[in-house]
């Protein structure tokens, strides 16, 4: 067994030479920060130069949506392959990533040429086309079955976008300023009204007047004369003709929408008739641009005149 060693009793407290290596090291935090409130930051050339690091990187920046991004669906309807980029050796290679300021959400691109799907412009010019040439036949049909009352001026019919219009002039229908259908107009009347039944859709029946202004005990106003005439045609269509009512709806317009200006007595006897106008398919088609806006006047005071 070997003899223990006799170790000189250690002195109470830290060794000497630590107070000096505290000492350096407080000096040596001293000096760095003295050198770091001697500096000057320049903070525009500091974000240029982590501006050209994100770029160089493709490093993207997070966006906090506010909203949720608008669109018909987030997967496109259409698939195409994408166009390659040309690159030069004199020209950066960078990542291509999406404008994330968009309000709306692109989810097609229907200008692309690989695209064989069309934009919703060119489908509802499309669906426009159609529908006008299928307003178009049908009012060749029923001009064709409508001609007797039309060679005798008492009708008239025409096609104006996607519905046909059926115009029953004043002449031979009602007497002036009275709402009471004529009894020889009645059986042209129920010739409309079979027409009508063989076809699909909506009716609207619209009475119109000149702007001579009318008062009387019956009629206060144009307003109560247009819509009293219209609901002459209506009640008739349903007594006589077996019209669904549902598929009628009544409009007065007076003497807002003239088809020529109300300068003349000829004139203001045009102006003075009930519409009716087929509409297939979307019933609210029926508030596009009326056929009146298509005249082009100025309208001139006109010497009064008995309606």
């Amino acid at each position: 067994m070997s003899e223990e060693c006799d170790c000189p009793p250690c002195e109470e407290g830290l060794p000497p030479w630590l107070a000096t290596f505290a000492d350096m090291m407080a000096l040596l935090m001293c000096f760095f920060v003295l050198l770091l409130s001697f500096a000057e930051m320049d903070v525009l050339k500091y974000k240029q130069v982590a501006g050209a690091l994100k770029l160089a990187f493709g490093v993207q920046r997070i966006v906090k949506a506010t909203e949720i991004p608008k669109g018909t669906s987030v997967i496109a309807k259409q698939y195409s392959p994408g166009k390659p980029t040309e690159v030069t050796p004199l020209e950066i290679m960078r990542e291509q990533t999406t404008d994330d300021t968009k309000t709306n959400l692109d989810y097609s691109d229907s200008k692309s040429k690989n695209d064989g799907g069309i934009g919703e412009a060119e489908a509802e010019a499309i669906a426009q086309q159609k529908a006008q040439r299928e307003a178009q036949a049908e009012a060749e049909e029923l001009q064709d079955e409508l001609s007797e009352a039309i060679g005798d001026g008492l009708l008239e019919v025409e096609a104006f976008n996607d519905r046909v219009l059926i115009r029953i002039r004043e002449r031979g229908s009602f007497g002036s300023g009275l709402a009471e259908l004529k009894q020889d107009f009645l059986p042209i009347l129920k010739m409309i009204a079979e027409v009508l039944n063989q076809r699909d859709g909506h009716f609207v029946i619209s009475g119109h007047t000149d702007d001579i202004p009318i008062e009387t005990r019956r009629f206060r106003s144009n307003w109560d004369l247009s819509s009293a005439r219209a609901a002459s045609v209506v009640h008739f269509f349903i007594r006589e003709g077996d019209v669904d009512p549902e598929r009628m709806e009544i409009r007065a317009l007076a003497d807002n929408e003239p088809i020529v200006p109300n300068d003349s007595w000829e004139n203001r006897a045009k102006n003075r008739r009930v519409e009716i106008s087929v509409l297939h398919g979307d019933y609210q088609a029926i508030d596009a641009v009326s056929p009146a806006e298509n005249v082009d006047y100025v309208d001139t005071p006109a010497v009064q005149e008995q309606q």
